[in-house]
Order: structure tokens, then sequence, then C-alpha cells
């Protein structure tokens, strides 16, 4: 690399910004879409969140067996592929007239484009860093804030000019462009590149040894049966509950309490603005603080601010929820591939990366659909936030006995 040039690294992790901006701009615009695909094909509402519930748990669910192809076969192949499965089931969603259509092209095609958008645009980012892991992952991740503002926003801009469906199919669209442009960026690692690597890896670059089926297996066994994986994989389930009770319901939530859907809406632009901002800011400040501790203090935070939400009740209110819950979610998020680096290690990451999101499949699969039932029953999220706030700290408390454990032999 020539004296003066910008290091590599950040290529890639632009790439993985425009990458994650698709998947959770797509995602959490899912609440702009929910009654209007509730009021078209007649549906409750806990049976269209059961379809961003089935959306999350294959999501995460193949996230295992994509990181595996994606450590053997490459990134760049496995987003080429997340690209078409993506822009595939997004067209078979418009098409869908039935609730089974539906769960077939919105919650297992389309999630099985975004895992493998998932997967690499999380997983490839620590390899490119070791000194400014947080700072960059922050970056990248704040990809989730923007693709929150702009995303649901032009959704509800699209489906009060068009429909549902074409709103869908103009999002996706721009969405497969990003996601070129995304492909081109990414490499796998700087091993064999004549990046300047002194800088980000004082000690050096580990060596990387070529793909063994058999040391790959014996090493993702020794992980998934560790007391650390076990503590941290129970405790992001209980933790992200927060996360998918307040992005799949807030906007319909705003409206029963009578503040409009606009409202709600906002309250998603405002949670996504101030994410994107402390991803870059909370991700440089834990590379001096400590990102694990740093990764615990969001977390809390995060869950005392769901509970809030059973008693706010003013659309002021809810704007400072958004605030917090933005600015600590924005914490964890930044953290969630350097964390995972830096208790289980830099082998193996896509894959490691994918079994420990197993724990979102389970959280994003009971959430939003709990959380749906309960309005049904009683006509109100109080008792949802309430519940999903208290796992968050059950969850936050396994994470802190997970950093007590020693790491996995690798």
């Amino acid at each position: 690399m020539r004296a003066g040039s910008v290091y590599r690294g950040w290529s890639v992790a632009t790439g993985c910004f425009l990458g994650i901006l698709v998947l959770f701009g797509v995602s959490y615009s899912f609440g702009v879409f929910l009654t209007p695909i509730q009021r078209d094909l007649g549906l409750s509402r806990a049976g269209v969140s059961l379809v961003f519930s089935l959306q999350t748990l294959v999501l995460y669910t193949v996230a295992t067996l994509l990181g595996i192809a994606a450590d053997r076969y490459g990134v760049r192949r496995m987003l080429a592929f997340g690209t078409i499965a993506f822009s595939l089931g997004i067209v078979l969603t418009v098409f869908a007239q039935s609730f089974s259509t539906l769960l077939l092209a919105y919650g297992i095609v389309t999630a099985i484009g975004l895992s493998a958008i998932y997967v690499v645009s999380y997983a490839t980012v620590p390899r490119w860093f070791e000194r400014r892991r947080g700072l960059a992952s922050g970056l990248a991740t704040s990809g989730l804030g923007v693709g929150m503002v702009a995303i649901p926003f032009a959704a509800e801009v699209l489906i009060d000019r068009f429909t549902w469906q074409h709103a869908l199919l103009i999002i996706a669209a721009c969405s497969a462009i990003a996601l070129v442009v995304a492909t081109l960026l990414i490499r796998d690692s700087p091993a064999g590149t004549d990046a300047d690597l002194s800088k980000e890896f004082p000690a050096g670059i580990p060596e990387e040894t070529p793909f063994d089926p058999a040391r790959y297996r014996t090493e993702l066994w020794a992980l998934v049966t560790s007391k650390r994986f076990l503590l941290i994989f129970v405790g992001w389930t209980g933790l992200f509950t927060t996360i998918y009770v307040v992005f799949v319901h807030i906007v319909a939530h705003a409206t029963e309490l009578g503040v409009g859907e606009r409202t709600g809406v906002l309250v998603l632009a405002v949670i996504g603005l101030t994410t994107a901002i402390a991803r870059v800011l909370v991700g440089a400040l834990s590379d001096r603080v400590g990102r694990f501790r740093t990764f615990v203090v969001c977390a809390l935070v995060m869950s005392l601010s769901t509970l809030s939400l059973a008693v706010i009740d003013s659309r002021l209110g809810l704007f400072v929820f958004a605030v917090v819950f933005g600015i600590v979610y924005g914490g964890n998020g930044a953290l969630l591939s350097p964390l995972t680096a830096d208790l289980f290690g830099r082998a193996n990451p896509n894959a490691v990366f994918g079994l420990v999101s197993l724990s979102f499949a389970v959280s994003g699969l009971f959430a939003p659909w709990g959380a749906g039932v309960i309005y049904d029953l009683q006509g109100a999220y109080t008792l949802a936030f309430v519940l999903s706030g208290a796992l968050g700290i059950f969850g936050s408390g396994l994470v802190v006995l997970a950093g007590r454990h020693p790491a996995t032999p690798r």
C-alpha cells in the first residue's frame, strides 16, 4: 500500500455499511407495511406479526449454514447469492394473495437472502481490524440507523402515493443496486493483500490455514458446547426480545395511544438516526474503555427503557424513549461482531457469528408474535413491554457471567 493511501479495510467497512443498511432498513420497515398488508389480506395483527417472526427465525437459523459456506467459498459469492435470493423473495411477496404465500415469499425466501447479507456484512469487518475494531464496526453497522431513517419514510411516502406492493418493489430495486456495489467493495481478509497492516495489527495478522472440514467441525463443536457460548446465547435471546417488540409494534402502539401512525414512524426514524450516530461514537469509545463493559451497560439501559414504554403515554415521552433507546441500541449493535471476535477468536468468523446469531432467531420468532397475541387478547401492549424489558435485564446478567468464563480453546 502506498504511503498516505487509505487502508483497504475502510472500503470493506463501506461495503458492509451498504449491506447492513439494506438488511435492517428493509426488515425494520415491516411495521410500516403491517397495517396495509393486514387490511388487504384480511389477517389478524398476530398473523401478520408471525410473518416477521418467521423471517427472523429463518434469517438467523440459516445464518449458521451460510456462514460455513462463506468461510469455505468466500464472502463475495455469498453476498451475490444473498442479493439474488432477496430480490426473488420480494417479487414473490408482491404477488402474494394468501397468508401461506406471504409466509413462503417474505418469511422464507426473502429471509434467506437477508441471512447471507447479514453474515457477510457483520462478520467480515473484524477480520480487517484489530486496533480500531470497535470504530470500524460502528461505522459499518451505522448503516442500520441510516436504513431505519430512510427506508421506513420512503415506504410510507410510496404507500401513500401508490400501493404497498409498488412501494416494496421500488425499495427492493434500489436495495439490489446498493448490494451490487457492496459486493464489489468487500473482500474476505487482508491476508495476501498489499495492504499495510502494521498500524492495525501491531503484533502481526494471525496466519490463516487452508479450509479443513475435520478441523472446522472440531472447532465449532468446542465452541457450541462451551459455557461461555451457552451463556451468551441465552443472554442474547433474552436481551434482544426488546428490539423485536419495539421495532415491529412501536408504530401500531403509537396509533393506539392516539398520537398517530406518523408519530410511530418518526419514533423509528429518531431511533435510527440516534443509533447511526451512537454506533460510531460508542464503537470508538469502546476501544478505549473496554468493549465488553460498554456492551453490558448499553444492554441494561436498553432493557430499562423498554420497560418504560409500559407507562409512557405521550408523544414527547415516545421521542425521549427513542433517543435513549437509539443510543444504547447503537452501542449494542456496534459491538456485536467485535464482541464475538473478542470472546471466541478470529477463526471461522462467519460460522461463529452465525452460530451466536441463532439466539436472535429464538427471540425474533417469539417476541413479535407474542406481543401481537398480547395485544389481541388485551387490546394494549403494556404487558408485552414489561415482559420484554424483564427478559432483557435477565439476559444482560447472563452476558456478565459469560465474561467471567474462560474462552474456548482455539
